[in-house]
């Protein structure tokens, strides 16, 4: 049986097209994917992410928990920052990648990955023997909402009350700010700007519907997939996973070496690594008009062989873009992937594609 989010209701009386994600009943589309796509990119758009958990970690110790399970370092956090970061395994594999908050000096909240709630929530209790005086909260009583746009936080703005308002109006990039159980975020997953609500589940229906009164747009997975995919952000499961590490997933900038003394979760795997790295994540952007960059394609480079991992149309740029993993020592600006029985040349580029609705590449 499918898990369904309080919003489900609002989906199917908005006329969501629902898929399963993750094992969750979900709206992939309302209508146009490409519609819902540029309403992000040029407006406001509204997305139901409470199939995605959050987790509070309260406590003494909690801080450094959290420095020895994840490979950023969140003793740079202060009360109502956020930061982007990776959880590893012995070995540097991705188990996910995550948010984390600092809420107060002992307590900080973390926001898992739908596909991985259940896996990340074993293995972060398993740590956690190695530490006394925390615990481990599953916030199942709360709801997600994403806000996403140029124009977001405006038309947010009128569905919030005055004084969140107020909260809000000075509120700065990965930082957050709580009221009443609320907990707003400016963060996202689109590559605009815009706020991410943890909210009482209970209240999660009435938000959503004056947020649509006041002008955002309900949108489903397939439009968030091709936004982050333009804002160059990866997709665990599928250009990173618990076989790949930061350092060949684009993601080196999350790893916070210092100070040398801190003992993270996959820290000398990842030293080790650094001396031998044999792959790396890119992006590719195809040229040829009616092709479509996919999952699983094969990629030929002058130093063997990649493939695709993530792959999709670009409604911003009208042309077709992929993540792929490549070997190393290519160096090149182009590469060649394989569709059915012909090869077509494919440009690299450093993602994102997409920086604040515009092409980041000539």
């Amino acid at each position: 049986m499918e898990n369904k989010t309080v919003l489900h209701g609002q989906h199917k009386k908005n006329g969501a097209i629902l898929v399963n994600f993750a094992g969750w009943e979900m709206p992939l589309h309302y209508g146009s994917q490409i519609q819902e796509h540029h309403v992000v990119r040029q407006d406001s758009g509204l997305f139901d992410v409470s199939h995605m958990l959050a987790v509070d970690i309260a406590g003494e110790n909690a801080i450094h928990y959290l420095s020895f399970l994840l490979a950023n370092n969140p003793q740079r956090l202060i009360p109502g920052k956020a930061l982007y970061t990776c959880m590893l395994n012995n070995v540097g594999g991705i188990l996910d990648d995550l948010i984390v908050y600092q809420l107060s000096k002992q307590l900080y909240r973390v926001v898992l990955n739908a596909g991985n709630r259940l896996s990340d929530l074993d293995w972060m209790k398993k740590q956690a023997q190695h530490f006394s005086s925390i615990s481990i909260i599953e916030r199942t009583d709360l709801a997600i909402i994403a806000i996403q746009g140029p124009h977001a936080i405006s038309k947010a703005n009128n569905a919030l009350d005055a004084h969140q308002q107020s909260l809000i109006k000075e509120l700065k990039p990965f930082h957050c700010v709580q009221q009443n159980n609320w907990c707003i975020a400016r963060t996202g997953y689109t590559g605009e700007d815009g706020l991410e609500v943890i909210l009482p589940v209970h209240e999660a229906e009435g938000f959503w519907q004056r947020l649509i009164e006041c002008g955002s747009k309900p949108c489903g997975l397939g439009a968030r997939d091709t936004l982050r995919l333009e804002a160059g952000l990866n997709l665990h499961g599928a250009d990173m996973d618990f076989t790949t590490t930061p350092l060949e997933s684009n993601l080196a900038w999350t790893i916070a070496w210092d100070p040398i003394n801190r003992d993270f979760i996959g820290r000398l795997a990842l030293i080790k690594q650094k001396e031998n790295l044999t792959r790396k994540l890119v992006g590719l952007v195809l040229e040829e008009k009616g092709r479509i960059l996919r999952k699983h394609q094969k990629i030929i480079t002058s130093q063997g062989e990649g493939e695709i991992t993530s792959g999709s149309y670009s409604p911003t740029l009208g042309s077709s873009i992929a993540f792929a993993r490549i070997p190393y020592a290519h160096n090149e600006n182009y590469c060649e992937v394989i569709m059915g029985t012909k090869q077509y040349q494919t440009r690299i580029i450093k993602p994102p594609f997409i920086r604040k609705g515009k092409k980041t590449f000539i």
